[in-house]
């Protein structure tokens, strides 16, 4: 007999990046009593990975829990961007229902669109909280109109658009039914997610069945699968049994050593757990999201949605620069194959495969930012490498058509921006399917434009637009391949020798391009020092010193003035490097080179390239 349990509440919240997920998060915990008085909590509490502090998104969906009034709320706090959508879809499908947050001012954004579709599709009630309402320019009760214009735009049924909407400011730590209700604390909130969203719902007597939505990784303790209880219960030393929706050969007998329910930000040890409960089991080797747990006695997975595959890889190898060795910890090809497998542990959209050459090994990611966070991550542990250029993974059709993955990008730009905006994505093969004019001075684009069309562009597009434009991508499914495309019109400035850039020689150079270093930096031939404004890459001498005569002193050079460096961050250098070029990354420097490094190899492979 299936049954409710009052006593749980399991929701998601769900919103654009940078909409306040997390810090609405933070709050719930403070006024639930999560924390002592005196505890020192900081902001952002779950976004935990320090990346994710510093670029303020969320790239691992996070789970806690609250209690209020006897009833226990499990919270999800989910990723905002599209590269992490696969996180968010399978989150949606351990909840029962979901917290879509509004930023007042900005309003509906496409990721808004993306996370509130999938929640609709799955069926869930969504509770709508229109955040950051004491901003100057805050616009609260036009938003609401948006957003139920977006929800009638995702055929969302009559049920779903009668939905409740609060007014909050998480970050001054309220919310309330209406505008001109006193600002005091969450409470409106709580007691809405109490008569709003349903409680979990399933039969406490039959066969154990829990699904894996996702995984954690311990050193001490292994692999740790999170998913919700779906019937039955779960308890210690249970003998079990794991399946596979979508692999009907996998059945593995196994014991449940360990299981943990949350509490506050704490994984607490329990001995049995009922359904409609989020738990974390540990103990169970070679667990994979969209496992089903379930008993001999009722051996049936349950539907899962299969994971989106990756549709942009970049080459992870050993850096064999002249310099290679001297700033990393690890640097090995053992290390870095070590490190990229164990990623896979926690991240289920990545694929790591194995090339011709030992010491490279092929990553594939969901998008540029993806595999950059990666790279990112693994350079602050103290590895060393080197990255190819992202490219795109192609597919062939039954007909032998070459296919391409396509991304629908929504772009808002200022009004004086839009026609250089236009330009640029016409020329990477983009095509504009929508323009709009949005208040304040903006318009909206949309554009379906392939993949590899936007690699790099991130950076030219902030410019284009004076860091005003806001830029956001969805996945759209593949499409016939668009053509050529040539990724820079400029080429590089490359050093000529090993040794230490000099002002003198950084002067002579300035004059030929935009450079990447300063004087006293570390220099090898065939490494990349600069931009050129023409087509053709330049080899420049920075370690080149002034004859010294009589009448010609070295002081003389503290008079010449440099133009300050351009300083590229990891995204930047990605974005920048050419398909002859590979990126080193240490935990000291980003150094782009040619792959060639000898100019004379590098003359004759691109000569042979132009012929062939």
């Amino acid at each position: 007999m299936s049954e409710k349990r009052e006593d749980i509440r399991n929701v998601a919240i769900i919103a654009h990046v940078d909409h306040g997920k997390t810090t609405l998060v933070d709050e719930l915990l403070k006024q639930s009593g999560a924390f002592r008085e005196n505890q020192d909590v900081g902001v952002r509490v779950m976004d935990s990975n320090p990346i994710e502090r510093e670029r303020g998104i969320t790239i691992l969906s996070k789970n806690t829990a609250v209690s209020y009034e006897g009833v226990k709320i499990n919270i999800v706090d989910t990723p905002g961007h599209a590269d992490f959508g696969g996180e968010v879809e399978r989150i949606l499908k351990m909840v029962n229902g979901a917290i879509l947050l509004v930023d007042a001012f900005e309003g509906p954004m496409p990721q808004t669109r993306f996370v509130l579709q999938r929640a609709l599709d799955l069926r869930l009630p969504v509770l709508v909280v229109i955040n950051k309402i004491d901003k100057p320019q805050a616009r609260p009760l036009e938003v609401v109109d948006e957003v139920l214009e977006l929800m009638m735009d995702l055929n969302a049924s009559d049920e779903q658009l009668d939905c409740p909407f609060l007014f909050a400011s998480s970050k001054a730590g309220y919310a309330k039914r209406k505008l001109e209700d006193p600002d005091l604390d969450m409470k409106p909130l709580f007691e809405t997610i109490l008569s709003f969203i349903p409680a979990p719902e399933g039969d406490p007597d039959a066969p154990t069945q829990m699904l894996i939505s996702t995984i954690d990784y311990n050193e001490f303790v292994g692999r740790i699968g999170i998913g919700k209880v779906e019937n039955g219960s779960v308890r210690v030393n249970q003998e079990a049994l794991v399946l596979n929706h979508h692999d009907s050969a996998k059945r593995k007998k196994v014991r449940i050593t360990k299981l943990y329910e949350f509490d506050g930000l704490k994984r607490v040890d329990v001995q049995e757990a009922g359904f409609g409960s989020i738990v974390a089991v540990s103990g169970i080797e070679d667990l994979h999201v969209g496992d089903t747990i379930c008993t001999e006695e009722n051996p049936t997975a349950l539907p899962f949605q299969k994971i989106s595959e990756p549709t942009i890889s970049m080459d992870f190898m050993v850096n064999d620069s002249p310099l290679a060795g001297t700033e990393g910890k690890y640097v090995t090809s053992r290390h870095i194959r070590e490190r990229l497998f164990r990623e896979l542990n926690t991240d289920v959209s990545l694929r790591v495969e194995e090339t011709e050459s030992t010491d490279c090994l092929k990553v594939s990611g969901r998008g540029e930012l993806h595999l950059s966070v990666l790279v990112e991550t693994m350079r602050r542990e103290g590895f060393e490498f080197a990255v190819s250029k992202a490219e795109v993974i192609y597919k062939t059709d039954e007909a032998g058509r070459r296919l391409e993955p396509m991304e629908i990008a929504y772009i808002d730009v200022p009004d004086e921006c839009t026609g250089s905006v236009i330009q640029k994505l016409t020329q990477r093969k983009g095509v504009l399917n929508g323009m709009s004019p949005l208040s304040t001075g903006y318009t909206r684009l949309e554009f379906e434009i392939p993949s590899r069309g936007l690699i790099g562009y991130r950076g030219e597009f902030m410019t284009d637009t004076k860091g005003n434009g806001i830029l956001n991508t969805e996945f759209d499914g593949y499409s016939e391949y668009r053509g050529e495309l040539s990724y820079r019109r400029q080429g590089s400035l490359i050093a000529f020798e090993r040794g230490e850039a000099v002002t003198y020689g950084l002067f002579q150079a300035q004059a030929r391009g935009t450079l990447f270093i300063g004087p006293g930096e570390k220099v090898y031939g065939g490494m990349v020092i600069g931009q050129s404004p023409k087509a053709e890459d330049i080899e420049v001498n920075v370690c080149k010193t002034k004859h010294l005569t009589n009448t010609r002193t070295s002081s003389s050079d503290e008079a010449l003035k440099l133009v300050p460096k351009k300083i590229m961050s990891l995204e930047q250098c990605i974005d920048f490097i050419d398909t002859d070029e590979l990126l080193e990354v240490t935990p000291e420097n980003l150094r782009i080179r040619k792959k060639i490094l000898d100019p004379v190899l590098r003359k004759r492979a691109g000569f042979s390239r132009k012929q062939g």
